[in-house]
């Protein structure tokens, strides 16, 4: 047996949102392919027999399971879906040194771990497991979906290409070779910085206290990470966030490359008012174009919604539950 590193798990109830009656709630643990151990939230439908179809949830980047992955995977499991919701290597209750590193590879690698666990759970019908990712997982689920072929279902909610957001800034504001060039020569300077300290510099999670000039985005963000509707204590966004360089990789390693060669089906959604809202737009273009796959896929806008509404709702129920029951019943069965 390949094997796990111990994790010190916490037992206790301590997600943002209540626990549900419908469901049964268990901590498990799984290893990926580089042998870092991930921990993840498991949930499995009351009164449910047989072997279920069943969905791996992991996102935002910087988030932990705690927090709106753990809300999506538990209220897909009172919807009949055997679920987990986990966290990603170098995070949260996960494996993995140095902290609060992230890797396009490790990170598809961890979907596709997730996959192999539910694979060989023996309340799983392996041949129905689909993945939802959410924010900058939304493109980490659509790499995985290029790469794994047991995935028959997946859905990208409220998503971030991470490869063009560090390329290129926000609304591909920096997308020019010379901005490339000063961040990636400040990322090397920081490398040195940090052997040279001992330890690795934190580039801080959302902004606290909230500017008065603060871009919407940013007070959206700070509206979920840091007050009581998603705070949450190992939360990278909640706090420190990722280390300065955590992100380095993500520089010229583009996650989308064969997205449209993805066979199964694959549902993006997004917020109409959301500043993201152009990922979700052009990841779905790109997906589609020349693809002889492109009728199983669906590009959905909730109108009216902001980004982190599609995290826990926003207060109106952004996060179409039905529409993901639905699509995962409809692909999963």
């Amino acid at each position: 047996m390949i094997k796990k590193e111990e994790l010190k798990l916490t037992e206790e109830w301590d997600k943002t949102f209540p626990k549900s009656d419908k469901t049964e709630h268990c901590k498990v643990t799984f290893v990926n392919r580089y042998g870092i151990t991930l921990a993840a939230d498991m949930y499995v439908p009351k009164e449910k027999e047989g072997r279920l179809p069943a969905i791996a949830v992991c996102g935002p980047f910087g988030a932990v399971k705690e927090q709106c992955s753990g809300l999506y995977a538990q209220t897909m499991a009172e919807r009949g879906f055997l679920t987990i919701a986990f966290d990603p290597s170098f995070t949260g209750e996960s494996g993995g040194n140095v902290r609060y590193m992230a890797s396009p590879d490790i990170n598809t690698e961890d979907f596709m771990a997730a996959v192999d666990f539910l694979s060989l759970n023996e309340k799983v019908d392996p041949d129905r497991i689909g993945i939802i990712g959410i924010c900058g997982w939304g493109g980490m689920a659509l790499n995985t979906a290029a790469l794994d072929t047991r995935i028959k279902a997946t859905v990208a909610s409220t998503m971030y290409d991470m490869s063009r957001v560090n390329a290129n800034g926000y609304f591909d504001g920096e997308n020019s070779e010379e901005a490339r060039y000063e961040k990636k020569a400040a990322m090397c300077r920081q490398r040195l910085e940090d052997l040279k300290s001992g330890e690795y510099q934190l580039g801080g999670g959302v902004v606290d206290p909230l500017p008065d000039d603060a871009p919407f985005f940013v007070k959206d963000y700070y509206d979920y990470y840091k007050t009581k509707r998603g705070y949450h204590k190992r939360s990278l966004n909640s706090n420190g966030g990722w280390n300065v360089i955590g992100c380095q990789s993500f520089m010229n390693q583009p996650i989308l490359k064969y997205s449209n060669e993805i066979h199964s089906a694959v549902l993006v959604m997004h917020g109409e008012k959301a500043h993201s809202c152009y990922f979700s737009k052009d990841a779905f273009a790109e997906m589609t174009r020349d693809s002889k796959y492109a009728d199983n896929k669906e590009l959905l806008i909730i109108p009216d919604a902001v980004h982190t509404d599609l995290y826990d709702g926003g207060g109106k129920n952004a996060v179409p539950f039905d529409k993901l029951e639905s699509f995962f019943s409809e692909y999963l069965k």
